[in-house]
């Protein structure tokens, strides 16, 4: 049986932490893990892990006395992960039932995928679970090359990845290493990066777990607008191509698309908000033309094409 290592990074999610922990180990077919990383927390989560770890042996505690911030709870999960696969599953999101054993059949029919990801379905506050109708079968699954997958980033500048459901070969995340606590936000887009260098990455077509949507997601705090998240990415994407990135043949040119798609994205965030009559338009222009100056003279209708999302994002008369 395949086995799967599971981190709950935790903070202040004790409403959630038990649903969580609980649509893991209902898991089927897969020996699972589960380690609990609770970032001080100061409701009732401690109560609520250790006695999870008392109910089942299958969920061990780190239960730290101080705050030392999110990045730490996932790098010490990578640390602590033995298993074949891994997963990092926040407390206030939750697997939909037969998740793993697909995405590990995936997996385990080519030795040479990275990782896998599939959809997720948004579950908004503290409202029910909605009934998930899920298959036993094989699901459908699109297999794209590791240097594909990294040159489609940087045409779009942005991931459609759903992070609860990417579940890596643990072998591969080792070599990739940790997360960097210089990215605040996007840490997640660049480990998917140097993930890809290891090789292709599999996209499920079927929903692999729920979304929590909340007032306290840890984006929230980072993000407060389209701009600072295109900026994020930025930095996402200079960090790669600063580091293992750089390594890759001709990184030069795959940089340069990466500001290039970028720039189009802000460019047309930009043109979306003048169509709706919002303000700040110009800020993403600006930025835009920082990037790639050429937008001036050429607007990037193209970058349209490239997104599999273009109708929804840039026809807000369709709305």
């Amino acid at each position: 049986m395949s086995s799967i290592d599971v981190v709950v990074p935790n903070y202040n999610y004790g409403r959630y932490l038990r649903t969580c922990v609980r649509s893991v180990l209902e898991q089927q077919t897969v020996a699972v893990r589960i380690l609990i990383v609770d970032n001080a927390s100061t409701d009732d989560s401690v109560e609520i892990a250790t006695a999870l770890a008392a109910e089942d042996d299958r969920v061990n505690l780190m239960l730290r006395p101080r705050n030392m911030g999110a990045h730490a709870s996932f790098n010490q999960g990578i640390e602590w992960a033995s298993a074949d696969y891994f997963l990092i599953l926040c407390a206030d999101d939750l697997l939909v039932p037969g998740a793993l054993s697909r995405a590990v059949r995936v997996l385990e029919s080519d030795p040479s995928i990275s990782f896998c990801h599939g959809r997720d379905v948004p579950i908004h506050g503290n409202k029910q679970v909605p009934r998930i109708v899920t298959s036993t079968d094989l699901p459908a699954c699109r297999l794209i090359g590791g240097r594909a997958f990294i040159k489609r980033f940087c045409r779009t500048g942005v991931f459609q990845i759903s992070s609860p459901t990417v579940v890596v070969r643990t072998s591969v995340q080792k070599r990739a290493g940790h997360y960097r606590e210089t990215l605040p936000h996007t840490d997640d887009y660049e480990m998917w990066l140097r993930l890809a260098m290891h090789g292709p990455v599999a996209e499920l077509d079927c929903i692999q777990a729920g979304l929590r949507l909340h007032d306290r997601n840890r984006s929230k705090g980072f993000v407060p607008d389209q701009l600072h998240h295109i900026l994020h990415t930025v930095a996402a994407a200079s960090s790669f191509f600063d580091h293992e990135g750089g390594t890759m043949k001709r990184s030069r040119s795959l940089r340069r698309l990466a500001r290039q798609g970028l720039s189009h994205r802000a460019y047309w965030c930009g043109v979306t908000r003048l169509l709706r009559r919002k303000d700040r338009a110009l800020d993403y222009f600006r930025l835009a033309f920082r990037l790639s100056p050429i937008v001036v003279a050429l607007p990037p209708i193209s970058y349209l094409l490239n997104r599999p999302d273009r109708l929804r994002r840039f026809c807000p008369w369709l709305r």
